[in-house]
């Protein structure tokens, strides 16, 4: 496969979205200034404030994607880009809404039932549902055809006993997909008998364990699942299909600007600090402000990918990969930069946040190790 098939080139874009960046620009300066929140690296994991999600769903800015008749904006990914640039690039608190908006619905949209989408479209929409995501598990990371949580099937529906990792913001989410293997494990065939399970994480049965970071904040958590009932009308898609139906979703975690502008607020910084002379310009942050346009206009193209409605995992895969060493070096480059003593203790308190982040770029969504093999199978390496 040519190189250049991996991400395909952005295609022009339509009238309208320069304003609608203005418009959401302007807000955020507004919630700024008025004291709302203050701008963090990595916030669409680590910040979340749901009145500050209910908030951008009365503007129209969440459930952008969702049809009108499911509660949602109807508008395009185009713009959906647009609002969620514009979010992360001050790094807004948006953790409350962020799988339920990127994740859960368009994946509700193409393999749910009419009454699953009935049911939990418009309440996304509004901000009122926080989803989390229920994939990695202990010894089994990025592979996910290895996955060892077991759903039975008994009347009425299935029982699921296992354990989730890492997932974030369980402590929080109201629900999460889960992938779990639904016939025993065939070694030839591993990505077959894996199935998606909508689960109600106030459900019987359930455990929730926090994973604190280094810094002792909580974002991350261990789901322990025993005998879980999931009624028949809560499977999503088709059973034995969840193998497709993850690789599809995972279009949509990895290739947004979240792959790398989770620290564009240190590096905006930074750049503000080179303008007055309290921060000295080095070539390397040319480049890092070179990478970063460079990866705006690949995530663009991915979005205009799922706007036509086509798979887009291994172009997803480029950017997530990309981005997280974008990220990564952004706060390595910076924090060198800033020297023993930051000139102003904001700048500080952004490089120690970023700092404490960075490890976590490169696991989530997908370990950095497992997505370079995604991408040299799809330029058809072995």
């Amino acid at each position: 496969m040519p190189t250049d098939r991996l991400v395909p080139p952005a295609a022009p874009l339509p009238d309208g979205l320069a304003e609608l960046r203005i418009e959401v620009r302007t807000f955020l300066a507004e919630q700024i200034a008025d004291g709302v929140f203050t701008p963090g690296v990595d916030t669409w994991l680590t910040k979340w404030n749901p009145d500050f999600t209910r908030t951008l769903a009365q503007r129209g800015w969440i459930g952008m994607t969702i049809p009108v008749g499911y509660g949602g904006r109807g508008r395009t990914f185009l713009e959906r880009f647009v609002v969620t640039e514009e979010l992360l690039a001050v790094g807004a608190p948006v953790a409350a809404q962020w799988v339920a908006d990127r994740q859960a619905a368009p994946s509700l949209l193409k393999y749910g039932t009419e009454e699953q989408k009935q049911r939990f479209l418009p309440r996304i929409a509004a901000g009122e549902l926080c989803w989390a995501i229920g994939m990695s598990e202990p010894e089994s990371g990025s592979d996910l055809a290895s996955v060892r949580t077991k759903a039975v099937a008994v009347e009425g529906g299935w029982q699921i006993t296992g354990t989730k990792l890492w997932t974030s913001g369980a402590h929080l989410a109201d629900a999460f997909f889960l992938l779990a293997r639904s016939t025993p494990l065939d070694s030839a065939h591993r990505h077959d008998g894996l199935s998606q399970f909508i689960v109600l994480l106030d459900s019987p049965g359930i455990t929730i364990r926090p994973i604190h970071t280094m810094s002792g904040e909580h974002h991350f958590n261990e789901v322990i699942l025993d005998e879980v009932f999931v009624p028949d009308d809560l499977v999503l898609g088709e059973i034995g299909a969840g193998w497709a139906q993850v690789t599809s979703e995972l279009g949509y975690e990895r290739s947004g600007p979240e792959r790398f502008l989770s620290s564009f607020a240190l590096l905006a910084e930074a750049l503000d600090l080179i303008g007055s002379g309290e921060l000295p310009g080095t070539p390397e942050i040319g480049r890092l402000v070179a990478r970063m346009t460079a990866l705006h206009t690949m995530s663009l193209s991915v979005a205009q990918v799922l706007e036509r409605g086509e798979k887009a995992d291994l172009a997803a895969s480029v950017v997530k990969t990309l981005g997280t060493r974008l990220e990564g070096d952004v706060i390595e480059i910076i924090e060198e930069l800033s020297g023993a003593e930051p000139p102003t203790a904001r700048f500080g308190e952004l490089v120690r946040a970023g700092l404490m982040q960075r490890p976590g770029f490169t696991l989530r969504g997908g370990t950095t190790e497992i997505l370079d093999g995604v991408i040299a199978r799809g330029l058809g390496m072995r």
